[in-house]
């Protein structure tokens, strides 16, 4: 008889000696307008850890295309596109995005892991070179993993480690493809697009930006960091962010979404977005391009909180987005803020190793245009009670 549940309790058990146990926090209730949750216990919690950064995901409009898509196309797409689930607002959907984006093309996928795991599989083989950034998303480098491709990982945001590597891989006559966040999702910290951009030109590379956590809240009309850069041959985001919704995107040329289609197993074998979702997204896109407002009072309550936490003396990192993190160390001393805020009707998830590296478990905080001043001037006021105590 196996003994597979022997490994798992042992494996379990590890996790909880070392303070990374993890548990699901079922929520009960999501308020329309307040950034407030309730969980299943009834506690009601502000928000300090949601990525519906432009507070889009319970917005009336949102929820009447859902509905609209819903009871012209049906719940379910029913099959893969390729079978029989290529509604027309799949199309519709991609083209707008396109057109929006300056691109000739985009394909929609179902989860931004799937898209980054199954797409640079695709692109890459063992004939290829995947050089990622060191604090790339793991999604990065389970794909990089997955193609059998060769894959360094560069200093975190070092282009001048980078070029080394790549006046290396230069030599071997293999195709490189070089991967980053425009946004990293522990830090907020941001890569140097330009720069980037720069070297995949000198070295004929291919350059694969993830926009997950930019697109719909960073850049002209919240086109994502990468927007407007040549130089950028695949362009990823995630509609489960800024957009309120599910689901993911890679854009560029045509040649790309025709490559896709016939050669990448998470698309070819995955039955599409259902009606709902492609409805929502649509109406997000109506309105994401003219939320310069929200956009803006985003980053000026980030910039706020991340000074007025510093001034506690508080670790923020090299945060510059709506991603703050407070690293405090340790997965204990971690665990016990969270639950402190938790307390005090905040909720704000503690990150533990392996998502971060050892010796830096944070509360990882994220803003949204749900927020005002006096949301986060409680916040603070919590965070000092701590300090204090």
């Amino acid at each position: 008889m196996s003994d597979i549940y022997n490994y798992i309790r042992e494996a379990l058990k590890k996790r909880k000696t070392q303070n990374r146990y993890r548990t699901l926090k079922p929520i009960k209730y999501s308020a329309r307008k307040e950034p407030r949750v309730t969980l299943s216990d009834g506690r009601s919690m502000l928000n300090f850890c949601s990525n519906d950064y432009l507070g889009l995901a319970n917005h009336s409009y949102l929820i009447e295309k859902a509905e609209a898509f819903t009871r012209e196309f049906g719940t379910g797409a029913t099959a893969s596109r390729l079978i029989c689930g290529d509604y027309t607002c799949h199309e519709e959907l991609e083209e707008k995005l396109a057109e929006w984006l300056g691109h000739e093309a985009a394909i929609l996928f179902n989860t931004g892991f799937q898209a980054n795991t199954t797409i640079l599989s695709t692109l890459a083989n063992r004939n290829a070179t995947i050089i990622a950034d060191k604090l790339s998303h793991n999604s990065i480098i389970q794909g990089a993993l997955l193609s059998n491709s060769r894959m360094l990982r560069y200093h975190h945001n070092d282009l001048n480690h980078l070029e080394e590597l790549l006046k290396r891989e230069r030599d071997n006559e293999k195709q490189i493809i070089i991967v980053s966040e425009t946004v990293f999702s522990m830090d907020g910290d941001r890569c140097d697009v330009d720069g980037l951009g720069s070297l995949a030109d000198r070295y004929e590379a291919a350059l694969y930006l993830d926009e997950a956590h930019a697109i719909g809240i960073l850049g002209k009309q919240g086109k994502g960091l990468a927007d407007g850069y040549d130089q950028v041959d695949f362009k990823l985001g995630t509609f489960g962010k800024a957009f309120g919704s599910m689901g993911a995107f890679m854009s560029g040329r045509v040649e790309l979404r025709e490559y896709l289609i016939n050669y990448c197993p998470g698309f070819i074998f995955s039955t599409a977005l259902a009606p709902s979702i492609v409805g929502a997204l649509s109406g997000a896109l109506d309105l994401i391009p003219d939320m310069k407002d929200e956009r803006e009072n985003v980053a000026t309550n980030a910039q706020y909180l991340r000074n007025s936490l510093q001034e506690i003396g508080f670790d923020t990192g090299p945060s510059e987005s709506q991603i703050i993190p407070v690293i405090i160390g340790t997965e204990e001393e971690t665990l016990k803020l969270s639950a402190f805020l938790e307390d005090n009707e905040i909720l704000a998830t503690a990150i533990r190793p392996p998502t971060v590296p050892r010796k830096s478990s944070r509360i990882r905080l994220t803003l949204t245009a749900k927020h005002n001043k006096e949301h986060i001037d409680y916040l603070i006021d919590v965070f000092k009670k701590w300090k204090e105590s």
